[in-house]
């Protein structure tokens, strides 16, 4: 008997449909990761399982980075499974190719998205041959069962969802080209110099970014201007109330030269102390009257959430981030239960779902949540959830609704989880509960004097009826209160005020406010209104920057590449930041940071859809648009891109002269500022692909020294720690140059003595209990260093300042000493996933070392533990071991649970190590991560690390037919070792 198989985009979705198919096709058997019934044979999806890349001919594995092998154009894409999702994807692909299965129906969520992940799921199915097995659409909008039934009864067919199949495609190719061939052209171009300056462009990341940093430019140039307002108090005989001056024949300023009118201008500021002055002095003491209208207003709660809002609003209440709120809402919905699907951009419910939202009001009003229940019932007793085009609208909703409360009422939350759970709660039922009804209140007192009339206003609102609000906490008060409202005395008809007082208050204009994550997602949601062409206005209308699904990624993506910085809930764009626009601008290729370009391709994707542009047509254009930014990256061949530098404070430290930056570097231009008698001083502006500050370079050349400083990458792109120093060249050029100084241990090899009668003692030492101090880049036992007490080092205890690019502050570094455990610190970034993660460091006595701890999962957690955590690594390493681990060590591993020695390695475990490999390191076979740590042993212990260039490892008879070479870099190793491992 031949069967069906559905494909739902989550498994919640495919708990529906097989509830809802139960009545009509029978009863279904549960597997492990299927339904299956005489009929249908369900399974979903976790999101993309499937991703496109480059075929294997066209994959460039070498050499990447440059422009030889730039543009990057293959004829067509091959597709890779998604790492964390390969088992479920190798599920459902079991399934599509069962032979009793000869039809598949997509349930992936209705958009273009939904299409692309069943597209590509069929496409890897079916390998080079196909499945071969025709495709029917179901096109979902609700969720109740009688509308998934009615979708089985209305299936599309391939044929009618192939625009919508090619522009989900052409979509995800085109951002592949454009991200792929841009970062490569830009990092080719910041890294023409030597190093390796990673330089990321995508379609939505950089336009983002553009947006935060035109607002920075905008802070930098502003010029504060001061203005006064005159404020007045009113004696009525019913009391005082307040007014403020204002300018009764204010007339809007006419549009400048760049076509905006001074927002600063307005009607009560005046811009002369003086006319301030005289104002105040000609009121004060004299007669007022009085005119004042009163009307009553009423005010709907806001729409429902969908994810943007809900990300905008919760960063403004509670501070969560973008990142958390989405985690978060993500946690209520799959392992709670208690929310619909988070990653929506709709604010509506469909017009079926009537009867769901009022059984989800009864159950909010059974809940036995105290202070949410009773409005519930309200509700529900005053029949508020009826029909209502501004909630329940099939127009407005797209591939998902609004989020909202499911019928599943949630326990054992976390505090965050509870909040944003009872923050959406209340808007849920905010929307069916009747208009807030305000009193507002305009009164103007015209003081008459020497011929003149001066206007004061004074504003009241009082709120008469609380409706929706009164679920916020806000009830209507009376007139003698005024903490929810702003009430003025009554004045009665025909009476005279005295102006008791009229004073100035003198004010300056503020630059605009950086972004937040709030007003940036806003941003972002809104990038099309700010689009002049029509056209492309209109497609973007409905997208924006990204997708509610992606803005707290590209936001977090930002921060985590340098171009953002967050501080408290502002987020300042870094020197790295202004670098790539200014580069952008000055290549000629602006169009990457302008949202024009996806207000194009939804435009031309839109018309796909429906058949009006070909996808060959369309990927034709994206094709010629990547090789003209490859090409104009290529052929720039200025010495410098224009751009507004700076200039620095300090002078050049070789002749006094003026130090100014340019593109690539800071360099003196001489004591005319003209460059005709620059010394020759000078120093690149991003060493090692880390982009300085001007304050920080300000301080480099006051200090000649600054650091550890952490972002810097080696040539194989990974991060490290570092501090730089200037330092005069005796030999060659007779000037100061820049230099890494990676604090390694040269007291020890030079035997020069440190001294520590200076400083405080951190702790004491958790192996010989000896003092431990700051020591350049690291905290060191006393007894690990030379010293007068002691010349010979007996101590090995040594943790970094920074690890893993977290600052390791003195105070916390105190509390490990003295407790064994620092607070939970949570700016690491894992060297192999480069995604931070949270950790305690502790002192792990059996290993001798510092470690992580792992915060145990809030509530527990849906996964189960990992199966093999493996020793917990040094979470401070001398700062060379830590060059190497860059290079290629795999991120900190979680600490066993229990302190229990390391389980002995079974025999036949890991790796097995050449002949020439095995005569350094022993023949067991090894983990690839162990090998380096065996070799740097061996390194350290025979001192071939070169005198002169501690980044250089000398071979001895041993390890030279392991290099094949007499000497290579420390970052080299981790290359030449997988040459010499081998399955056993």
């Amino acid at each position: 008997m031949t069967k069906t198989l559905v494909i739902a985009e989550k498994p919640s979705v495919a708990q529906d449909i097989v509830r809802a198919l139960t009545p009509v096709a029978g009863k279904f058997d549960k597997h492990d990761e299927h339904f299956e019934n005489e009929s249908y044979v369900v399974t979903s999806a976790v999101g993309h399982l499937v991703e496109i890349q480059a075929p294997e001919e066209f994959d460039v594995k070498r050499g990447k980075w440059s422009f030889a092998n730039l543009p990057v154009i293959p004829p067509h894409f091959d597709l890779k499974p998604v790492d964390k999702t390969k088992t479920r994807l190798n599920a459902v692909v079991k399934q599509a190719k069962r032979k009793d299965v000869t039809q598949l129906i997509n349930a992936c969520d209705a958009g273009r998205e939904g299409e692309l992940i069943f597209r590509l799921i069929e496409q890897y199915a079916g390998g080079k041959t196909g499945l071969n097995k025709p495709v029917k659409r179901l096109w979902l909008q609700s969720m109740t069962p009688q509308a998934i039934r009615d979708g089985f009864d209305a299936l599309r067919t391939e044929k009618q969802m192939q625009g919508l199949a090619d522009a989900a495609r052409s979509r995800s190719e085109a951002d592949w080209l454009v991200g792929i061939n841009g970062t490569r052209a830009m990092t080719a171009f910041n890294s023409r110099d030597g190093g390796f300056f990673l330089t990321t462009v995508g379609r939505v990341q950089t336009p983002t970014l553009s947006v935060v940093v035109e607002r920075e430019e905008k802070i930098r140039k502003f010029v504060s201007r001061d203005y006064w307002e005159i404020h007045g108090a009113f004696q009525a005989e019913a009391g005082q109330y307040p007014g403020k001056w204002f300018d009764a024949n204010f007339k809007k300023p006419p549009p400048g030269p760049d076509g905006v009118a001074d927002p600063e201008i307005r009607a009560d500021r005046v811009w002369s102390e003086r006319e301030a002055r005289e104002i105040a002095d000609a009121a004060r003491g004299k007669p007022a009257t009085v005119t004042e209208e009163s009307k009553p207003t009423t005010q709907a709660s806001p729409m429902l959430f969908d994810l943007t809002s809900l990300q905008r609003e919760a960063n403004g209440r509670f501070g969560f981030s973008a990142k958390t709120t989405l985690a978060l809402a993500q946690s209520l919905y799959e392992r709670h239960k208690a929310l619909t699907y988070p990653r929506t951009d709709s604010r509506a419910l469909p017009e079926d779902y009537l009867p769901v939202v009022k059984d989800t009001m009864k159950m909010l009003a059974d809940s036995g949540m105290k202070h949410l229940a009773p409005f519930a019932q309200q509700a529900v007793d005053g029949s508020y959830v009826k029909p209502n085009k501004r909630i329940f609208d099939n127009a407005k909703v797209s591939d998902h609704f609004a989020i909202i409360p499911t019928l599943q009422a949630p326990s054992g939350l976390s505090e965050a989880e509870q909040k944003l759970y009872d923050f959406v709660v209340r808007r849920f039922m905010s929307v069916f509960f009747p208009s807030a009804e305000f009193q507002v209140t305009t009164r103007i007192s015209t003081v008459e004097a020497g011929g003149k009339k001066y206007p004061f206003r004074s504003d009241g609102k009082v709120l008469v009826k609380p409706g929706w609000l009164a679920i916020w906490g806000k009830e209507a008060i009376n007139d003698d209160d005024e903490k929810d409202g702003k009430n003025l005395v009554v004045v009665k008809p025909g009476e005279t005020v005295k102006t008791e007082s009229a004073d100035l208050k003198a004010l300056k204009t503020r630059p605009p406010a950086r972004y937040s994550e709030a007003t940036l997602l806003g941003a972002m949601e809104g990038a099309g209104k700010t689009i002049d062409d029509d056209e492309l206005r209109e497609a973007m209308q409905e997208k924006g920057l990204g997708t509610p699904a992606t803005r707290a990624a590209t936001i977090e993506g930002l921060i985590t590449e340098k171009y953002m910085l967050r501080e408290g809930r502002e987020l300042i764009p870094t020197a790295k930041a202004f670098q790539l626009m200014t580069l952008l601008r000055g290549l000629g290729v602006e169009e990457l940071s302008k949202a024009e370009l996806t207000g194009e391709w939804e435009y031309k994707l839109a018309q796909m859809e429906k058949g009006a542009l070909s996808r060959d047509a369309f990927m034709r254009e994206i094709a010629e648009m990547t090789e003209h930014i490859v090409k104009k990256a290529k052929e720039y061949d200025r010495d410098t891109v224009p751009g507004d530098y700076a200039t620095l404070a300090t002078p050049c430290p070789n002749c006094g002269g003026v130090v100014k930056e340019n593109y690539r570097r800071y360099g003196c231009v001489g004591k005319s500022g003209t460059g005709e008698d620059a010394c020759g001083f000078s120093f690149g502006k991003s060493p090692a692909g880390r982009t300085f500050e001007v304050a920080e370079a300000e301080a480099l050349l006051r200090d000649k020294h600054i650091g550890p400083l952490e972002g810097f990458r080696s040539k194989a792109g990974w991060p490290f720690t570092a501090e730089i120093i200037l330092k005069y060249d005796e030999e060659e050029s007779k000037n100061w140059k820049l230099e890494f100084d990676f604090g390694d241990d040269k007291n020890a090899d030079t035997g020069e003595i440190v001294d520590f009668s200076e400083q405080d003692t951190v702790g004491p030492c958790p192996i010989c209990g000896a003092p431990v101090f700051e020591h350049g880049s690291n905290y060191v036992c006393e007894k690990s260093v030379p010293t007068n007490a002691q010349p010979t080092p007996s101590c090995t205890f040594k943790t970094g300042k920074i690890i893993l690019q977290q600052p390791v502050e003195r105070a916390q570094m105190e509390k490990l000493l003295a407790t064994g455990k620092t607070d939970l610190l949570d700016k690491f970034v894992s060297m192999r996933t480069r995604r931070a993660f949270k950790a305690f460091l502790t002192w792990n006595a059996e290993e001798g070392k510092v470690t992580f701890e792992f915060a145990p999962r809030e509530g527990g957690s849906k996964f189960p533990p990992r199966k093999t955590f493996g020793k917990a690594p040094a979470a401070g390493k001398t700062a060379a071991a830590k060059k190497v681990a860059a290079k290629k060590t795999p991120a900190a591993k979680k600490a066993p649970a229990a302190k229990k020695a390391a389980a002995p390695r079974k025999p036949g475990a890991g790796l097995k190590p050449s002949d020439s490999l095995a005569a350094v390191i022993g023949a067991e076979p090894v983990a690839r991560t162990e090998v380096i740590k065996k070799l740097w042993d061996y390194i350290k212990a025979n001192g071939l690390q070169d005198a002169t260039n501690k980044r250089a490892i000398n071979a001895d008879a041993k390890l030279k037919p392991v290099f094949g070479k007499d000497q290579v870099t420390m970052f080299e190793l981790a290359g030449i070792v997988g040459k010499h491992l081998s399955a056993p």
